[in-house]
């Protein structure tokens, strides 16, 4: 048993003000694989206190100092990949080959695009020739709160903290308490790369303990906050009082625009992205809006690929899929394919219950539903699990219409040859990303979308900026440097 109750606050492990024992449930088993305790008021208070005296001796370190104590950090962590990737598929379920493969290595992969674009950045540059004297300076915005998520912990966790230390920030953490141990080790790193006391602080907690404080605090200049919307909302209301910057990354309902024209293994590619970590991506494409004349076709396909992903334990090697988080999180998807068989959609694989042969842990069938209407409750709300939604259409225009109308706007994707289908589709869907014939975006590209899924920027330049604060200066004295 893994016994985590200790906070790393002002450069030291310390205890909670007051224990407040949680377990940590491996979704495999459904077993207590760690305890940790929550955090209070208390706790959070004094790990603000610390930002904030920490705040003006670290945003007065010279960039580039804070550029090598980051990279001090990135090296730390690749000598330690395997050790993260251990704890995350414990803690939230990802099979062990993809927690290698994908959920550990997005920390460093942010890392790295982070510093790229870190080396690029001007501080203090001139405002135009037309203005000579004149000098827009960036400076970090103050102390930050950050809240992230269970579901790709580290990746978020780097989207934040790297950008934030970059731009001379000081921070608190609280980590998902459904999925702690990563960030606790993420903590340990942070204190062997010898970050001056202060300057990154970690309270485990939930919302209510923890996130609430940090959102109404008077010293938290900004919260940045990924997870669902309800809790953006709720945060955002919080914050209002102290006009608190507030960045927000929230869910999303995709939709996969396939087009008769798309390659072969267009309908297999969305399919197997849906279901890659059980479905709980924020931007996975379960709305699949496939052309009438290859509709029939692409259910078949997309059924039997569904029936060929294999589930299994997240400790077991391989390239199945793992449980979903916890029995909440089971409860919520097994309501929600209930409801599609209720409202007419037609299963098509997968359904209710486990799978088969299976007793225990919190696994889901890959599902898929053919045949789903525009305004089905499957259609519009984010079930956060491998189950697709699959729609025929006729015409583009058709097409946009069902893509744009949900209150999400994260990201769309689109399969065609035709590229410039693709150049207007990428113009006329409501999202902040669009990613089309399955080719990803590039390194430093911004992520974040509009609408419901909040209006974040995280990644690349833009996720620095999120950071610093803009100040306008006139009658600068060029000869002075």
């Amino acid at each position: 048993m893994i016994e985590k109750r200790d906070f790393y606050i002002n450069g030291a492990w310390v205890p909670p003000v007051a224990r407040n024992d949680c377990p940590v449930i491996d979704p495999s088993t459904e077993d207590t694989c760690a305890i940790i305790s929550l955090g209070s008021a208390a706790d959070a208070e004094a790990a603000v206190a610390a930002a904030k005296a920490a705040f003006p001796g670290w945003a007065a370190t010279p960039p580039a100092e804070r550029l090598a104590l980051v990279e001090r950090f990135l090296a730390i962590y690749e000598s330690r990949l395997d050790d993260m990737a251990a704890a995350i598929s414990l803690e939230m379920g990802a099979p062990i080959d993809m927690a290698r493969a994908s959920q550990a290595t997005s920390g460093n992969w942010h890392i790295r695009n982070f510093i790229t674009a870190f080396k690029a950045m001007e501080f203090i540059r001139p405002l135009g020739p037309h203005a000579p004297n004149d000098r827009i300076a960036l400076e970090p915005i103050g102390v930050v709160g950050l809240i992230t998520p269970w579901n790709w912990p580290m990746n978020q966790v780097s989207l934040k903290v790297t950008p934030a230390l970059l731009a001379g920030c000081t921070m608190v953490l609280k980590p998902s308490e459904e999925s702690p141990l990563s960030s606790l080790l993420w903590a340990e790193m942070m204190h062997e790369a010898g970050f001056p006391p202060g300057v990154f602080n970690l309270v485990n907690g939930d919302g209510p303990g923890v996130g609430s404080v940090l959102s109404r605090h008077p010293d938290v200049e900004m919260i940045s906050f990924t997870g669902s919307t309800r809790a953006g909302k709720a945060i955002s209301l919080a914050a209002a009082e102290t006009l608190k910057r507030v960045t927000l990354e929230l869910g999303g309902k995709g939709a996969n625009l396939i087009f008769a024209d798309a390659d072969e293994k267009a309908v297999e590619r969305g399919v197997r992205h849906l279901f890659n970590n059980s479905g709980q991506s924020c931007n996975a494409p379960s709305r699949m809006l496939v052309q009438r004349p290859i509709y029939d076709q692409a259910v078949e396909t997309a059924a039997r690929v569904a029936a060929s992903v294999a589930v299994g334990p997240a400790s077991q090697p391989g390239k199945h899929i793992g449980p979903v988080v916890n029995k909440r999180q089971w409860d919520q998807i097994q309501g929600f394919i209930a409801k599609g068989i209720e409202e007419g959609a037609r299963l098509v694989a997968g359904g209710l219950g486990l799978p088969d042969g299976m007793n225990k842990g919190y696994y889901v069938r890959p599902t898929v539903f053919a045949d789903v209407k525009p305004g089905m409750t499957i259609e519009r709300e984010e079930i956060f699990g491998p189950v697709l939604s699959m729609i025929p259409f006729d015409t583009e225009a058709e097409a946009v219409a069902i893509a744009n109308d949900t209150p999400y706007g994260l990201t769309n994707y689109v399969q065609s040859s035709d590229g410039a289908r693709r150049n207007r589709l990428a113009r006329a869907l409501r999202s902040g990303m669009v990613e089309m014939n399955g080719q990803s975006r590039g390194a430093g590209s911004p992520f974040g979308g509009v609408k419901l899924s909040g209006r974040a920027r995280e990644g690349g330049h833009w996720g620095i900026e999120e950071f610093l604060e803009v100040k306008a200066i006139s009658g600068w004295d060029s000869t002075q440097g």
